[in-house]
């Protein structure tokens, strides 16, 4: 579910970044359909550090989120946000955050549809410098 949500990612890469995650500072949901096959999945961490538009440190943050195709639309992804919400209150926190690709107009209305509000827009930079 990785590679479908990050299809220009290196499989490799997106393995070796699951197989190390901070069980400590976040926390991965899978949702199964009724045999008992993965259909969507939710990853979400506690960031201490300054997320945008929020007000408070540590807030959980959205890391990942997705559902099938053929099974959006049926309250897999309002649960998966559900069980991070749950986790994230759990840890003491009154916020949750998320961000999603400025043309990724698909992930700004399932965002909405569970709750989450827009709060900024945010272009970065990059400049390579010589050594």
């Amino acid at each position: 579910m990785r590679v479908a949500l990050w299809p220009d990612a290196d499989p490799g890469e997106l393995r070796t970044e699951a197989l190390a995650w901070d069980s400590g500072n976040g926390i991965a949901f899978i949702a199964f359909d009724d045999n008992h096959q993965a259909i969507g999945m939710a990853e979400a961490s506690l960031r201490h550090d300054y997320v945008n538009g929020t007000d408070n440190s540590p807030v959980g943050f959205l890391e990942a989120w997705y559902v099938d195709a053929d099974h959006r639309g049926r309250g897999v992804g309002r649960a998966l946000i559900a069980a991070v919400e749950a986790w994230t209150r759990a840890r003491g926190c009154n916020e949750l955050a998320s961000d999603a690709l400025l043309d990724n107009t698909a992930s700004h209305a399932a965002h909405a549809a569970c709750g989450f509000e827009e709060t900024e827009r945010v272009v970065y930079f990059r400049k390579a410098l010589d050594a």
